[in-house]
């Protein structure tokens, strides 16, 4: 068996965790997922245990990969210009109708 350098081992990881968010993406049965997952866990279990790589490193790997699968993890969203006309007048007629109440 050949011995397989840093970059390899985590090119090996690249794909595993793509097959898994494929698998996921896919609405693959429970247990294709699963095994899947199981795999990434054992592989990055044996990274970190023999010091190939460290816990940021392979949190880097999978964040991009999930970034490159599913977009960034949150966005900015732009509000329509109705729903910001409509926000505005609510805002508005609310102090019309405020009421003080005592505790």
């Amino acid at each position: 068996m050949a011995i397989q350098s840093k970059p390899e081992l985590l090119e090996n990881l690249r794909g595993l965790v793509q097959d898994m968010l494929k698998a996921r993406r896919e609405g693959g049965a429970h247990a294709k997922l699963a095994r899947a997952n199981g795999y990434v866990d054992g592989y990055i279990r044996v990274l970190l245990e023999t010091g190939v790589a460290d816990h940021k490193a392979l949190v880097a790997l999978v964040a991009e990969e999930r970034r490159r699968f599913d977009g960034p993890a949150t966005s900015a969203l732009r509000i329509d210009a109705e729903l910001e006309a409509a926000a505005e007048l609510d805002a508005d007629d609310s102090h019309e109708h405020a009421r003080i109440v005592a505790a």
